[in-house]
């Protein structure tokens, strides 16, 4: 039986710090849209599987048992107190991968790939740890921010429209699998029919699970995917912890080379300021969230968030070096489990009972063979609606946070040079752009208040601890 809680309070559980443990049905209840859109968006954290394929040469079983792996880490960041379905660290694949092809597949490669995950979790140990994180998020200006999220919202989309990517060899099935995503998710035309029907608001409740139920049906019946296989047995695919041990563990194969970890860290901080923008887009998604819902206090701190973080990124980098790399934040399901938690508490009790019952129920269903052979064939689909969504959100919180025009201006360019030279130019554009656009006076005034705003949300957060 979940906790009860009373109104305009954090949610209950355990303190342990600046960490509250909470478990399903004993702090929270389940929350039934939540599970069932888990069981086909875990073919989202199954698109792992080719890219470790392809990158790290591992066979398919030992790839999946890494996938089941990393998706029990996934559940930390409910089980601890942080209020976002998290997930890769996506932009920054690509860059990760023209890193990795500096090496030739094999132990080399998986050395190289250790060395840059357990850099990674070292920056985001250290930021939590250090509290700088939270300092950042309160003294990066909101411009900057918002260059951060258009860079990261442009770059998912065009990542999906640019010429030979997956939407012009599959566009039937992202095509309209997208147009049913945005529909559900973002149309004012649909928020009117779920006030007037039930049976709307039902579906509006599942989040984008109806539109990846469409990508299964049109992609065979255009033969742009393969039909689902029913395999049943064994009913749970135990990881193979040896094999995987074996075959990646750098305390098997050999630790990283001096030269390795000295390649690492400028790729590495790269990859931080690229989940840098998670956090700004997480801190902005919560507190729309908690505006409308004045019966629960959402407590969201970048500092734990980073050392969640930090603690998965080592436990791969030892166990099983993670291409994909763990993030902070899963955007396009968060957004979906936000949407719905506005709904009011009648549809989603707490925002802990959403975000924690789709990380737990997508660790169980990357584990059941019938599942994964049913969104097998729909992996890249899936991966691209995922995508396509998150670069809505990031675009339209971008530009929520520009309160001038000169904002405006100063994002689109650091948005634009993200997308075309990588996040390191796009912040050093950013803020010679700040410095050079804004006054003395206004730079103090706006760190000023962003202070005092960041000590008010302290203050609230504490008041409304358990």
């Amino acid at each position: 039986m979940a906790m009860k809680r009373e109104y305009g309070m954090e949610h209950p559980g355990v303190r342990l710090g600046m960490f509250t443990f909470r478990i399903p049905f004993v702090h929270y209840r389940v929350e039934l849209p939540e599970l069932l859109q888990a069981i086909l968006m875990c073919a989202t954290c199954l698109g792992a599987i080719p890219v470790i394929e392809e990158q790290l040469g591992l066979p398919f079983e030992l790839a999946w048992g890494m996938v089941i792996i990393n998706g029990f880490l996934y559940t930390m960041h409910s089980t601890w107190g942080d209020p976002v379905v998290p997930g890769w660290i996506t932009p920054s694949i690509p860059l990760t991968i023209a890193y990795l092809a500096q090496w030739e597949i094999g132990p080399l490669r998986i050395q190289a790939m250790c060395a840059l995950q357990l850099v990674v979790a070292a920056i985001f140990i250290i930021m939590g740890i250090t509290g700088i994180a939270n300092k950042l998020l309160a003294l990066v200006p909101s411009s900057i921010k918002a260059g951060i999220l258009l860079g990261a919202g442009i770059a998912a989309t065009y990542g999906e429209f640019a010429p030979g990517k997956r939407f012009f060899k599959t566009p039937y099935t992202i095509g309209i699998g997208a147009v049913a995503a945005f529909f559900l998710l973002f149309s004012e035309v649909f928020a009117e029919w779920r006030k007037k029907s039930k049976l709307w608001d039902t579906i509006g409740g599942l989040g984008m699970l109806p539109a990846l139920i469409i990508c299964i049906i049109i992609g065979p019946i255009v033969g742009e995917y393969a039909m689902p296989k029913f395999e049943v047995f064994p009913i749970l695919h135990v990881p193979d912890f040896k094999g995987i041990w074996n075959a990646m563990s750098p305390f098997v194969i050999g630790w990283p080379t001096a030269s390795m970890w000295l390649k690492a860290i400028p790729q590495a901080i790269v990859t931080y300021i690229i989940a840098f923008g998670d956090f700004v887009t997480s801190e902005a998604l919560l507190h729309e969230a908690d505006i409308v819902r004045q019966d629960e206090k959402i407590v969201f701190d970048a500092n734990r968030s980073n050392i969640i973080s930090g603690v998965r990124n080592a436990i791969e980098g030892v166990v099983c070096p993670y291409p994909t790399l763990c993030g902070p934040l899963w955007a396009a399901v968060t957004a979906s489990v936000s949407q719905r938690y506005k709904d009011g508490r009648d549809k989603m009790d707490s925002i802990y009972s959403g975000v924690g019952t789709f990380r737990w129920a997508t660790f169980i269903a990357v584990s059941v063979t019938v599942i994964v052979g049913v969104v097998r064939p729909i992996l890249p689909p899936a991966l691209s609606l995922t995508l396509l969504v998150q670069g809505f959100i990031c675009v339209r919180l971008a530009i929520d946070l520009c309160p001038t025009d000169t904002d405006k201006g100063l994002a689109g360019v650091m948005g634009a040079v993200i997308v075309a030279q990588g996040a390191m130019w796009g912040l050093i554009v950013g803020i010679v752009l700040y410095l050079i656009l804004f006054s003395r006076t206004k730079m103090k005034e706006e760190r000023r208040k962003n202070l005092e705003a960041a000590q008010r949300e302290k203050e609230l957060n504490e008041k409304a601890s358990v």
